[in-house]
């Protein structure tokens, strides 16, 4: 068992300290600490309670949009226990849990954990009958079909979810020559794109994305510079105000029915991209079920 620990005092489990029962919540958070099939830096098993921990810093007003999050009706469910067991046993579970939370106009958020874990929260929109479109914001394709041996690796998400519903990709910097091969180009958004103009991404993003929409964010989709606490970072990716940027856009354009937030993995020290992941996440609320800015 690893024996970091990213805790200086009690733990936290809620976030930005909302306590409000889940019969009484709009958005339900959804923390999964599980990391089985991380290939390059474990730890992500860690990212919720770093994550959580870090949301008490939060400003619950946010002044662009003048929103609180306090009007949001957040609550933050118990943890889903890993099953070691493997991949196709957790995705199971998860696939269980989400299932069970549907419905009532509540939004789900689940927060990971590793990528793979997706997976099993779509299987659940599928089998309750929820017709959406995918918006993958991430540095990697994530088309595998296999990956050391398994078709449910962080690795293969995107091949899992093609299984399932349509996607678009935004943000892609790295891939292997036979994902490059089988992604359609007409449905990605590359990082490179996105650096050169932001406008036009956004503009074609619109011609692209259907509606409502299920927002997955890998977060390494961010530059390291900016949050280098991910599985697998990688360098070239999206600044501050391009990512709330496409979220803005999104929150506005569309009807947003949930989001994840996965591959954050917590370093000793790094406290900073603890807050910059729930301070992401405090800004998609706001975007996509707050008070809507002005264009």
């Amino acid at each position: 068992m690893d024996s970091r620990s990213f805790e200086t005092g009690p733990r936290l489990t809620s976030f930005a300290g909302f306590d409000l029962s889940p019969e009484e919540a709009r958005i339900l958070i959804l923390p999964i600490p599980y990391d089985l099939t991380t290939s390059y830096e474990p730890g992500t098993r860690w990212g919720p309670s770093a994550v959580l921990q870090a949301s008490y810093q939060l400003e619950s007003y946010d002044e662009e949009t003048d929103a609180d999050l306090g009007d949001l009706s957040i609550a933050t469910l118990p943890p889903i226990e890993p099953v070691v067991s493997g991949p196709a046993q957790m995705m199971a579970v998860v696939e269980e849990a989400c299932y069970a939370l549907l419905g009532k106009n509540r939004r789900l958020v689940v927060l990971g954990g590793e990528h793979t874990l997706t997976v099993g929260v779509l299987r659940a929109y599928k089998r309750a009958g929820v017709n959406i479109h995918v918006l993958q914001l991430d540095a990697h394709a994530d088309l595998r079909e296999t990956y050391q041996g398994s078709d449910l690796s962080h690795a293969c998400v995107m091949a899992r979810v093609r299984e399932i519903y349509p996607f678009i990709q935004v943000g892609i910097r790295s891939l292997s020559r036979g994902e490059r091969e089988c992604l359609e180009s007409s449905r990605v958004i590359w990082a490179r794109q996105i650096h050169e103009d932001l406008g036009a991404s956004l503009r074609r993003l619109d011609d692209i994305l259907g509606d409502p929409v299920y927002i997955t964010c890998d977060l390494d989709v961010l530059d390291p510079s900016l949050l280098p606490s991910t599985g697998t970072p990688e360098p070239g990716g999206l600044d501050w105000r391009q990512i709330t940027r496409i979220l803005r856009h999104v929150g506005r354009t569309r009807t947003v029915i949930g989001l994840d937030f996965m591959e954050h993995s917590p370093r000793a020290g790094a406290h900073a991209a603890d807050y910059v992941t729930a301070r992401l996440m405090a800004k998609a609320f706001i975007y996509c079920w707050g008070i809507k800015s002005p264009p």
